[in-house]
């Protein structure tokens, strides 16, 4: 498929067969068709050839290689960039020689012929055989009248240098702006059809390299699992590929290593960090019993587990489907030009005929019949059209990767003119994703800085995100004293021995079995903190509790100053987490999002059901998001923003990355894909406000070709300029920011997790 009307046919031809419905996504090349069954494939296969063009049944998606690389695969957009490259080497010694008098030797006509040929008959020949295979469906795209034009100007080029005067020694190829009639026998054309073929060729290739992106998403996605696992087998462990696990198999999952599949933990206990696919900001405890999830992976201690699902029964093959059926359901935005074509091009071409008829009929000679056709063909030829979209999206792709912001094609952009609603991740988007030590609350008489000092030293000693934000904290402050005789209490904290201090750290109820009761000081911040969403876990030693640590998710800086942006632009934030309500609502008052608009204690595939309820409301969403589990949202979502400080999925799924992780690049970016939805609405106002002034002039014999050439590289420069006028587009400057908007502070953490899941 060439263009977005391609789509259309093949849908259409689909949805004649009875009992049969069918939309076609022209962006990722795949047709989803529902069917009562009475239909075989083989009929659906037969119908999308009829319309012209080629099919087959997509395999399920293969996995990487034990290696870890993908299996390579043909890349489609290579042959075209050669195409591309060669074309315009050959191309621009064309129109230099036709341009530039200066440079016009004796028989300088014939080199440019040389070059010209290759361009218009091999380069071209995308453009020529989708023609053609229109042609023969009775149908026509701008495929049709870029060949038409092309050859048009390239055939009249043919017969002046053989048959006319243009061929002669000496000919010197002018400019002359009279609109005057003339039978254009001396003048050849050879520069506007390699023109035309190199200025949409360029068009063509950046389109592709866009939609081979489309299908990235997926690919991540299954890049994510574990390649090899260790199964138990008669008592030994053997490594095998991940495909061979069956459901029933056991399996060895040590630390630091992935989940091979979903499954049930046999033996052992540990943290498993499922922020990949949850978004919890905090690792999981798991023990005998408990049910674990493929890709996830083993923060602490060795496991056994029993698969329970396997292949595309588990759940990140699940959010594979999803990612795809959002991607697949996503309105397809047709460019103005597709959209036109399906009357504009036949009404050219008629009119070109048209021309040629009523000259021949006047009696004006073949000649001149010929040149007003080729006139027509040549001024109406859709170089500006071609480029009105990729100039511009180049220009504003290329400014926008400068600020961190990369917007992944044209179709991008229609849809952050009508959003209206953000919705917003709160781990790792909103917050950093990351633990830090919000207080310290030393109970009565002791000294706040020996408390961190003690607690920060045996929490060095373990690898819990709690642990760490405590023992970071501490060792800012000096160096930390040695641990003995570490250990961890499974579900309830960490005890050991710091300087002939026997100490304990965790829940309450921890200290309790060490007759350390929490004084009332400490009880009564302990259940403020936890009412608030944050986690808070005591410390003592020496038969008394010493005092209390309060950690939370920290807040980005600069996430409360991007909520503000946003809202200028007219967009209405939604907070949308995994995480409790307690620890969403605190976030939300932090940043200024309002209360009734937080969405909290959602799963992957709740927040797609959120994203798409907003749009059944008659909302246009846009999401921001970061992590696997964000993946399917970002696709559903009409506008998706990923962080890049994300994962690869959630990148690939969006529309517009972050590349800063910075949440006030998401008002720039939607500022920035405004503006260049603009410009290029600009550029084909103009483009075809061209054509319509220009045609009536060229029918009436009054615009030689050779003017009609240059009108339309006119035409084509004014695109360009006014495209890269985005260059000057500039970023809101940073505001300064206080302690509400800037200052870098901690905020909640799920209820209870911190302390509840220690081990």
């Amino acid at each position: 498929m060439t263009c977005a009307s391609c789509a259309a046919r093949v849908e259409k031809r689909l949805n004649r067969l009875e009992g049969v419905t069918a939309t076609v996504n022209y962006a990722t090349e795949k047709a989803r068709v529902t069917h009562d069954g009475s239909v075989p494939v083989e009929d659906l296969v037969a119908a999308v050839e009829r319309a012209g063009y080629t099919v087959r049944v997509p395999e399920p998606p293969r996995p990487a290689t034990p290696e870890g690389a993908p299996e390579a695969a043909a890349d489609p957009v290579r042959p075209l960039r050669e195409r591309l490259l060669v074309s315009a080497a050959l191309a621009v010694p064309v129109v230099l020689l036709a341009m530039v008098p200066a440079l016009q030797f004796t028989y300088w006509q014939w080199l440019s012929l040389a070059l010209a040929a290759p361009v218009v008959i091999w380069g071209a020949w995308p453009f020529h055989r989708a023609a053609w295979t229109n042609l023969r469906h009775g149908t026509s795209t701008m495929d049709t009248l870029v060949s038409v034009g092309v050859l048009a100007a390239f055939g009249w080029s043919l017969y002046a240098l053989f048959l006319g005067t243009a061929g002669e020694p000496g000919m010197v190829h002018g400019f002359t702006l009279a609109v005057e009639r003339g039978d254009g026998s001396d003048d050849v054309y050879l520069e506007v059809a390699a023109g035309v073929t190199t200025f949409l060729l360029a068009g063509r290739w950046l389109e592709a390299r866009s939609k081979r992106r489309a299908g990235a998403a997926l690919r991540a996605l299954l890049e994510l699992g574990a390649k090899e696992v260790t199964v138990l087998r008669g008592g030994r462990e053997e490594r095998v590929p991940v495909e061979q696990l069956r459901v029933g198999d056991a399996f060895v999952v040590r630390p630091g290593e992935k989940l091979a599949t979903d499954g049930t933990v046999l033996e052992g206990s540990s943290a498993v960090d499922a922020s990949m696919l949850t978004g919890e900001s905090v690792p999981v405890e798991v023990g005998p019993g408990d049910a674990v999830v493929g890709a996830t992976v083993n923060a602490g201690g060795r496991l056994v587990v029993r698969a329970t699902r396997v292949g595309a029964e588990t759940q990140l093959a699940q959010m594979a489907r999803l990612v795809e059926d959002a991607q697949a359901g996503k309105a397809e935005v047709q460019r103005l030009a597709d959209r036109v074509s399906g009357v504009f091009v036949p009404v050219v071409i008629g009119l070109a005929v048209a021309t040629l008829g009523f000259w021949l009929g006047a009696g004006a000679g073949t000649a001149t019949a010929v040149t007003a056709a080729v006139a027509v063909l040549i001024i109406a030829c859709p170089c500006a059209l071609g480029l009105a979209t990729p100039t511009a999206l180049m220009v504003g792709t290329g400014r926008g990767a400068q600020l961190g912001i990369l917007i992944k094609g044209p179709e991008v952009l229609e849809q952050t003119r009508r959003v209206d609603t953000v919705v917003l991740d709160k781990t790792g988007t909103v917050t950093t994703g990351r633990m830090a030590l919000l207080d310290v609350v030393p109970a009565a008489g002791e000294d706040r800085e020996e408390v961190l000092r003690v607690a920060g030293a045996l929490e060095a000693a373990s690898e819990h995100p709690v642990a760490r934000a405590v023992a970071e904290a501490a060792a800012q402050a000096g160096p930390l004293p040695a641990v003995e005789g570490f250990a961890n209490v499974e579900g309830l904290g960490v005890q050991g021995v710091v300087e002939g201090r026997a100490v304990v750290l965790g829940r309450p109820r921890l200290l309790a079995d060490w007759s350390q009761e929490l004084p009332d000081d400490l009880a009564a911040a302990r259940a403020s903190a936890e009412s608030e969403g944050r986690t808070a876990v005591a410390v003592g030693w020496d038969g008394r509790a010493r005092g209390l640590l309060v950690v939370a998710d920290a807040v980005k800086p600069t996430s409360a100053e991007a909520v503000r942006r946003l809202r200028a632009l007219g967009l209405r934030p939604v907070l949308l987490t995994g995480d409790n309500a307690a620890v969403a609502r605190a976030v939300a008052a932090e940043v200024g999002i309002d209360a009734d608009a937080v969405v909290a204690e959602v799963l992957p595939q709740d927040k797609v059901d959120v994203v798409a309820r907003l749009q059944a409301e008659g909302r246009v969403v846009a999401m921001v998001g970061d992590g696997v589990n964000d993946a399917a949202a970002l696709a559903r979502a009409d506008l998706g923003l990923a962080m890049g400080t994300g994962t690869d999925v959630a990148i690939e799924a969006s529309d517009l990355t972050l590349v800063r992780g910075d949440l006030r690049a998401a008002a720039d970016a939607i500022r920035l894909a405004r503006r260049t939805l603009g410009t290029i609405k600009g550029n084909l106002f103009w483009a075809f406000a061209y054509n319509v002034a220009a045609l009536p002039l060229a029918a009436a014999g009054l615009l030689n070709p050779m003017l009609a050439g240059a009108a339309m590289a006119l035409s084509s420069v004014f695109v360009v300029t006014n495209s890269l006028r985005l260059r000057r587009f500039r970023p809101l400057a940073d505001d300064a920011v206080d302690g509400g908007a800037g200052a870098q502070r901690p905020v909640p953490a799920p209820e209870g997790v911190g302390a509840a899941r220690r081990g």
